[in-house]
């Protein structure tokens, strides 16, 4: 089997994949993450997370690199990490009973071949009714800052849901492992 590659540095990635029991090391590719004008969300994911396995392919020939990456959609609107107490709180009101669509993208590169396997798994969640006080003593609870959709779905934000639907809760917390079997198994990896 060819070294695994995780092209993050993401802790929640790194913990997903762990889960497989497979050796793997990571590196966090250095690229832009902008979003093209009028970029489709989905198109975007899958963009970015090819790119970011491509970016590590030069340093680690003879790999099979794993890249991803996510974003959550509310109606047309793509939100992003907000980084702010303030701007996760706007989220959170402006989600408060409705649906939030997690798009996450996935690519497997195998370097030696230069062959790409590229895929986006949808995860939906339905929103609580959510009130001011509830929102602002999730926050302060578990800052989740760094997460697209403003809530930790591996911890205390799984109270702030109503409902989810999709074919891969691990594509929520950013790394979908069902449809990453698939593509390790296509490059010969035994699970």
């Amino acid at each position: 089997m060819l070294p695994l590659l995780l092209a993050s540095s993401s802790p929640y990635r790194r913990e997903l994949l762990g889960r497989l029991r497979l050796s793997f090391t990571c590196a966090s590719p250095d690229i832009d993450e902008s979003r093209l004008a009028d970029e489709p969300a989905e198109t975007l994911v899958k963009r970015l997370a090819e790119h970011k396995a491509r970016a590590l392919a030069a340093s680690h020939p003879g790999h099979l690199i794993i890249g991803s990456d996510q974003v959550a959609v509310l109606g047309e609107q793509i939100l992003g990490k907000p980084h702010t107490f303030d701007k996760a709180c706007t989220q959170l009101l402006e989600a408060s009973g409705t649906s939030v669509t997690f798009l996450t993208g996935l690519a497997l590169l195998n370097s030696a071949t230069g062959h790409c396997q590229v895929d986006c798994v949808p995860f939906t969640v339905e929103m609580r009714e959510l009130d001011l006080a509830t929102i602002q003593r999730y926050l302060h609870a578990e800052e989740p800052y760094d997460c697209a959709g403003s809530f930790k779905a591996e911890g205390l934000g799984v109270s702030l849901f109503k409902s989810t639907h999709g074919p891969d809760a691990t594509s929520l917390v950013g790394l979908p492992l069902i449809r990453l079997v698939d593509m390790l198994l296509q490059e010969g990896v035994e699970i």
